[in-house]
């Protein structure tokens, strides 16, 4: 029995949220429910000056010298109450009370006005409950779905269904001329006399409505949650993976697994400080870790303003990718530009602390083109974006082969031809032809830059 109410519930209301929901999670939820009262409360001026207009231009036909006429009085207090409320809302200080206040009052001045009717018409009070403006009712249980928060839908159902029993009973038992009731269906339509059954049919109306809107909102507030979950998950991967690689992961129409890749054609560029343990074991771990994120951020921002894609942090080493992550056709020439930016940005950053009396830093970059394959390597429980191929292992060689040609950028000739074939016009890297680079098998065509 257990197990079936179990299921019957998440039948109907959807999986359970399992797990802490993060405070940021709950805020980005907060600020989605916050933006919806405003729209709730956009949608209830327009309603009201609908209203309004129509009341208005509409002829009327309860006798002229009728003194009671409380719907101009009551949209005129309903409009005021809406502007204060619409004024909370943009600014984010509408109260739950107030919430709960608007659905009580939303409701009472349309129930009001309905009840109205019978004394502006000089009718029995049974010629309220049968006027078509109780279909509006809906409306205003409808309008709390914008919410998406289950329990105002069941507030504004109940007061409504609350509203309409009192009308009910006033109409029978407390009005000075109560209405008769009948069981004659057709004098029922033409007369004010009220049948039992039809009220019963609209209370079972307006239950039902509730009830469904509740549900579909209880399984949606659960989607909502996951999906504001997922949508800052996403945001998180962008912390942690260039922005490109996580969007290929949130967007992936299958499971991302290991094993997947592409050929492309792409630049590699390696970037290192040089003496940076060194350094670190004097300044202690404070200044280290500052100077390290200094660092990183210059070239992080650098490299991305030209098109670079980060490919991972290896201390204070960093590996840049033109071209892996989406294909490009200015992968080269991007990746001289980014690294001669690079090299420019670290200088004004040298200067800046020689102006302070700290130490000055040095930086060596080696980049290379060539086909490379972009994918995924790890297993199921440890996946990672990366790029694999020949190119790769000649800039890091190109990077360490900076020291001996005591330039902080090498280039291989070929990525220099290739970058001018796309446009690069710079002039700034000398070519030095069959030069012997440590791991390299063969004497190659390098580029250095002029220091």
């Amino acid at each position: 029995m257990r197990n079936t109410a179990a299921r019957l519930r998440i039948l109907l209301f959807g999986e359970p949220v399992t797990g802490h929901l993060p405070e940021r999670v709950r805020n980005q939820i907060a600020r989605d429910q916050a933006d919806s009262e405003v729209l709730i409360g956009w949608v209830q001026m327009i309603g009201i000056i609908l209203f309004a207009v129509l009341y208005t231009l509409s002829p009327k036909t309860f006798p002229e010298d009728t003194m009671l006429e409380p719907v101009p009085w009551a949209l005129g207090t309903y409009f005021l109450f809406t502007v204060m409320r619409l004024f909370l809302a943009h600014a984010r200080r509408l109260p739950n009370w107030m919430i709960v206040t608007s659905i009580v009052v939303d409701i009472a001045v349309l129930l009001v006005t309905i009840w109205s009717f019978h004394l502006q018409y000089a009718q029995p009070p049974g010629f309220s409950l049968q006027v078509p403006t109780m279909l509006y009712l809906f409306v205003l249980i409808a309008l709390r779905t914008l919410r998406f928060d289950p329990r105002y839908v069941l507030m504004a159902g109940a007061t409504a269904i609350t509203g309409w029993l009192v009308m009910l009973v006033y109409a029978l038992y407390v009005a000075p001329v109560p209405s008769e009731v009948t069981r004659d269906y057709v004098h029922y339509l033409y007369t004010s006399d009220i049948l039992i059954g039809g009220e019963v049919d609209k209370i079972l109306t307006f239950l039902l409505v509730t009830g469904i809107l509740v549900i579909a909102l209880t399984r949606a507030h659960k989607q909502l949650i996951r999906s504001v979950a997922v949508s800052e998950a996403a945001k998180d991967l962008t912390r942690f993976f260039a922005p490109e690689v996580a969007d290929r992961i949130t967007h992936s129409e299958d499971v991302v697994a290991a094993g997947e890749g592409v050929l492309r054609d792409a630049a590699i560029l390696f970037v290192d400080l040089r003496g940076f343990t060194a350094l670190s074991g004097r300044v202690g771990p404070g200044q280290t870790l500052s100077m390290l994120s200094r660092y990183q951020h210059l070239v992080v921002s650098t490299a991305r303003n030209h098109g670079g894609t980060i490919d991972k942090f290896m201390g204070d080493g960093v590996m840049i990718t033109f071209g892996a992550t989406a294909p490009s056709e200015s992968f080269a020439a991007d990746a001289i530009v980014a690294a001669l930016d690079i090299d420019r940005q670290m200088n004004a950053w040298n200067q800046r602390r020689q102006s302070r009396g700290q130490r000055l830093l040095a930086w060596g970059m080696g980049l290379a083109t060539g086909t490379v394959i972009f994918g995924t390597v790890g297993d199921d429980t440890r996946l990672e974006y990366t790029v694999i191929g020949e190119a790769v292992n000649l800039a890091a060689k190109l990077e360490k082969h900076c020291k001996i040609q005591g330039s902080s950028l090498v280039v291989t000739g070929s990525a220099l031809d290739l970058a001018q074939q796309q446009g690069w016009t710079g002039s700034s890297l000398e070519v030095v032809t069959a030069c012997d680079v440590e791991g390299v098998a063969q004497p190659m065509n390098i580029a250095v830059l002029n220091t």
